[in-house]
């Protein structure tokens, strides 16, 4: 899997609620701001192969509401390992589709601290990370 980059890791607990096969994704205005090249999908990318949601996301929740995080697939193979997201967790398409038919109710998801090669705790930051999308698709299957 991917974690979050410097500033957006996430650490505790959360449940998946939604769930999406090939989701649009929506770059909020906090990535567009960021990142204008992105503007050009302000409505939506199609899914796909160079979505940077791959072929599933699991929509992540706390006390009934969307935090915005993701565990979800992902074009960019080579940032797995690594933590390179903003602050969802990636995972190879074909594991993301392999989790993803497992969920099938809400599921509660731990985030742990990064533990360093001593075994011993490394600082990250519990700041809110940036959104990777706009919000849960209106289609996307609610889990009870």
């Amino acid at each position: 899997v991917s974690l979050g980059k410097a500033g957006f890791g996430w650490t505790g607990s959360a449940v998946v609620q939604a769930r999406k096969k090939w989701p649009v994704w929506t770059p909020p205005p906090e990535m567009i701001q960021r990142r204008p090249e992105l503007a050009k999908y302000k409505d939506g990318m199609p899914p796909g192969p160079q979505s940077p949601l791959g072929a599933r996301a699991l929509y992540l929740f706390r006390d009934g509401k969307d935090t915005m995080y993701r565990l979800h697939g992902t074009p960019e193979w080579d940032s797995i390992g690594k933590n390179a997201s903003s602050g969802c967790v990636r995972f190879m398409n074909q594991d993301i589709i392999d989790l993803y038919s497992r969920v099938n109710g809400v599921a509660q998801v731990y985030v742990r601290p990064n533990l360093s090669p001593a075994g011993k705790l490394t600082a990250v930051s519990n700041r809110t990370a940036e959104p990777i999308d706009a919000g849960v698709p209106r289609d996307a299957e609610i889990l009870k």
